[in-house]
């Protein structure tokens, strides 16, 4: 695996395999990896010839300094598990090489960006666009893949892909799941376990949604979200929000959508702030 920290150098060898007429398939991520990552590479590793994965704590995406700081970092792991899982090339920047002195530029999908992890944390997806945006640019991959666990994140970068004409498939991974059914993500391994039961009610609040829609024939989003917001509270973990939208526009539904539908959610407990969705 070559692991690559200058976009000068990570361009060169890029456009070489691709006059070749090697596929390439892109897996941001900002390191920190766990199982659900090695599921993206291994959807990558099925679609192209050859494997990027860039890890990348972008300082954009964060409107709190300190969740900032307490980002989960190990390099040395990092590059193991990619390494192991079949990527070929790791792209590892600096902030620096980033964002160089001089860095004006930003990019932004209008009101998808502006709600619900949006609302909660203004400019964070005006930091994602910016970053996906110029790591396309810099990798240009026929394929990117990201998981599903953030959808908004997914409905929005497939917005910014077609609104741009920018010619990569965009693929996304259904969320995998810990035994006890927690989303993988990168803040769980700072989750005491106190914290960690309070986390899985998001798990239990969806599984209850479908419970209700499949069993009980309940479409009304009102009653829904009253059950939701009942199995968060109980726990004693923080609702950030909790809504139930079009998967298409994530506008807020009257009434379930059979197919078309997601239950977001976000939680705070403690210091940790986690999100989930299921389709309906």
């Amino acid at each position: 695996m070559e692991v690559i920290r200058q976009i000068a150098a990570a361009k060169k060898l890029l456009r070489e395999e691709s006059s070749k007429g090697r596929s390439i398939a892109f897996v941001p991520t900002m390191g920190a990896l766990h199982p659900g990552h090695r599921r993206l590479i291994e959807v990558a590793r099925e679609k192209a010839d050859l494997v990027v994965l860039s890890i990348f704590v972008n300082p954009t995406q964060f409107n709190d300094p300190e969740d900032l700081q307490n980002y989960p970092r190990d390099e040395e792991a990092d590059l193991k598990m990619a390494e192991e899982a079949g990527v070929d090339m790791a792209f590892v920047p600096t902030v620096e090489e980033m964002y160089p002195p001089g860095f004006l530029t930003s990019a932004n999908v209008a009101r998808l960006s502006s709600k619900l992890e949006g609302a909660s944390r203004p400019g964070h997806f005006r930091g994602v666009c910016t970053v996906v945006l110029k790591l396309l640019h810099i990798i240009r991959p026929d394929y990117m893949v990201l998981g599903l666990k953030d959808a908004q994140q997914f409905t929005i970068l497939q917005h910014l892909l077609d609104d741009l004409c920018i010619d990569t498939e965009l693929t996304g991974v259904p969320t995998v799941r810990e035994r006890d059914g927690l989303a993988w993500s990168s803040r769980n391994v700072l989750l005491t376990k106190k914290q960690r039961r309070q986390a899985l009610s998001m798990y239990r609040a969806l599984k209850r949604t479908h419970f209700l829609v499949k069993k009980q024939g309940i479409l009304h989003t009102g009653e829904l979200l009253q059950a939701v917001r009942s199995v968060i509270q109980t726990s004693g973990a923080e609702l950030d929000y909790a809504e139930i939208v079009s998967r298409v526009t994530l506008e807020p539904l009257d009434h379930v959508e059979r197919g078309g539908t997601y239950v977001l959610l976000a939680v705070r407990v403690g210091k940790v702030r986690l999100i989930d969705n299921t389709r309906i």
